[in-house]
C-alpha cells in the first residue's frame, strides 16, 4: 500500500508529462521572475515596494503575478496587516526557502560560468554571421 502511493506520488511529479500538476509548478517556477522574486525574499519579509526595488527590471504588473503565483503554489506567504493603511508582507514559506537553496546555487552557477556563456554566444553569433543562409 505505500509502496502504490510513492510510485503514484512519483509518477505524479513527473515534470516531462504535460498533463501533470509537476510540469505546472515546474513552469511556475523556472521563470526568471520567480527566480529573481525567490532570491530577493531570501529570509526576510519585504513589503511590495522594497521587493520592487530589489527586482530590477520587473513591472509592478509582473510582480503581482508572480507574487500571487507563487503565493498560489505555497512559496510566499501573504501577510495583511489591519492598519490604515493596508501593509503587506510577502515572506517565503518553508517550502519556498527550501526551493531558494536551489536558486542559490543556480545564481552560483550563473557567476561562476557568465564568461564562458558571454563567450560562447560569441563565437555561435559571429559564425552565423559568416555563414552563408540556409537555402
Amino acid at each position: 500500500m505505500v509502496t502504490e502511493q510513492v510510485e503514484d506520488s512519483m509518477e505524479r511529479a513527473d515534470v516531462t508529462r504535460a498533463t501533470l500538476l509537476a510540469r505546472e509548478i515546474f513552469s511556475d517556477i523556472a521563470n526568471r521572475w520567480a527566480l529573481l522574486v525567490i532570491n530577493a525574499l531570501g529570509e526576510r519579509t519585504l513589503r511590495f515596494t522594497a521587493l520592487h526595488a530589489e527586482v530590477d527590471g520587473i513591472s509592478h504588473k509582473m510582480l503581482t503575478q508572480t507574487l500571487r503565483t507563487l503565493e498560489r503554489d505555497g512559496l510566499v506567504q501573504r501577510t495583511v496587516h489591519p492598519t490604515v493603511p493596508p501593509r503587506v508582507d510577502y515572506a517565503l514559506t518553508e517550502p519556498g526557502r527550501a526551493l531558494r537553496t536551489l536558486v542559490n546555487g543556480i545564481c552560483g552557477w550563473t557567476r561562476q560560468h557568465v564568461a564562458h556563456v558571454e563567450a560562447a554566444r560569441s563565437r555561435f553569433d559571429a559564425e552565423r554571421r559568416l555563414s552563408p543562409a540556409p537555402r
